[in-house]
């Protein structure tokens, strides 16, 4: 047991620790690290840059070994010189100064101003982040959900709309819904395209044209942003204004929105019980009342994505605004983008978790339906317009509004009614277990 002010560092830190080589101090160090080898190795292939010779392939190669084996231990020193400098981006060039021959120092974080490695260091961290730990989570709970939507595709199951019976479903259709709309957010987080700055103090490359005016700055710009695999944002002020960050952000927030909506249902199924939890030997669920099993996986992650979304949205709304050419206040809150996404990814694999122990109450579910006759309401006046009966609406208001309605109500009912015969005959044939329409279909939809 560690000392943590953090849960995500303490109690639940076994969940979120495949972030911490994109999130920790640790791995920002990295990234800058890397940012400012990749600029210092793109500035000496610039043809019109002299002073700096061009790098042989091995020496490009002993350069990236510097962010490529970048530990602990790199970390550490990087620290030590910042207790000096107060400063940890300069901290950082001072840190690659020791690593390569002095000719080459004066070329480290050329022209640069913080912001310009920054910006780019904190995109490709929540970048990587999201495409090599959160995405594939992401699609393992929407593989859970579409095994669970065909296993659960014919089990009949009552719906609740304003939370009354309403027309039946099947489970499985039900956890089809959401395993669609994560789908459509994962393809959205794919696709959505990451901005880069690199400007110079106020973004107009201003010291740059005086020391290297025959240089094409703009399009070195673009050639070294592009090679980062993000697209050029090239007329900013100092800081490149986070819209593209603040965009993706919003994309998780949709996402864990979906993520609580299904917390909820579930949770409210548990509670109906047509839904069981298996149970697990030892486990206790409450402290006072040992029959308890508590549906503590969507509690948990409904808790997590709440204050996940409370951090994206801040976020997404403070990190676009800077006053003036620059200000500070966007760098402690961009720290904090990591802590939004573990709170999400332990929320996805708390929902894992619960997904995985349960079971439908087949028993259950035929009793809710049985209880509620009245939800074939919609199907009879619906036949009775079908056959020009322009009272139809009343006809089954009057009959089942405040009334406990069974099959035989209903059959007397509908034997009584001056309609065709095939469609009294299929009147007859419906129950609350088999009116469900194309429910399974939809379950087994890809």
């Amino acid at each position: 047991m560690k000392d943590s002010i953090s849960p995500l560092d303490g109690r639940y830190s076994s969940y979120v620790e495949e972030l911490l080589p994109y999130f920790s101090e640790k791995a920002l160090m990295r990234y800058r690290v890397m940012i400012e080898i990749e600029y210092l190795i793109s500035l000496s292939k610039e043809k019109n840059f002299d002073g700096l010779p061009k790098f042989t392939k091995k020496q490009e190669a002993t350069y990236r070994k510097i962010y490529l084996n970048f530990n602990s231990v790199s970390a550490d020193k990087i620290k030590k010189i910042e207790r000096q400098t107060n400063h940890d981006v300069k901290a950082v060039e001072y840190y690659i100064r020791d690593k390569v021959n002095k000719s080459i120092h004066p070329w480290i974080h050329f022209a640069l101003t913080s912001e310009d490695v920054n910006n780019l260091s904190y995109t490709l961290m929540w970048r990587d982040a999201l495409s090599k730990i959160y995405i594939p989570q992401l699609k393992s709970l929407q593989v859970e959900l579409n095994l669970l939507s065909r296993k659960y595709s014919n089990s009949a199951m009552l719906s609740m709309t304003h939370g009354q019976a309403a027309t039946p479903t099947t489970f499985g259709k039900e956890i089809k819904v959401f395993a669609k709309r994560i789908e459509r957010q994962i393809v959205g987080i794919n696709n959505h395209r990451f901005l880069g700055k690199f400007g110079g103090a106020t973004g107009t490359w201003s010291t740059h044209t005086v020391v290297y005016p025959n240089v094409n700055w703009l399009l070195f710009a673009k050639n070294y942003i592009k090679s980062l695999k993000l697209d050029p944002n090239i007329i900013t002020t100092q800081i490149e204004p986070h819209d593209s960050i603040a965009e993706s952000y919003h994309q998780l927030v949709r996402t864990n929105s979906i993520l609580t909506d299904l917390c909820k249902d579930f949770w409210y199924y548990i509670s109906r019980g047509v839904l069981i939890q298996k149970k697990i030997k030892g486990e206790v669920g409450s402290s006072a009342m040992p029959h308890k099993i508590n549906p503590i996986q969507f509690e948990n992650a409904e808790g997590n994505l709440g204050i996940s979304n409370a951090l994206l949205n801040h976020l997404a709304t403070k990190l676009p605004v800077s006053r003036m050419q620059r200000d500070l206040s966007d760098s402690t809150v961009l720290r904090n983008q990591g802590v939004a996404l573990g709170h999400s990814l332990l929320a996805i694999k708390n929902i894992l978790n619960g997904l995985r122990r349960i079971q439908v109450d087949i028993t259950q579910m035929k009793i809710e339906l049985d209880n509620h006759w009245e939800v074939l309401a919609e199907a009879i006046q619906t036949v009775l317009r079908k056959n020009g009966k322009d009272d139809a609406y009343e006809k089954l208001k009057e009959l089942t509004r405040g009334h406990n309605i069974n099959q035989k109500t209903l059959s007397r009912f509908i034997k009584s009614l001056d309609i065709a015969k095939g469609d009294k005959e299929t009147l007859l044939s419906l129950t609350p277990h088999n009116y469900y329409g194309l429910a399974t279909k939809l379950a087994r939809l890809k």
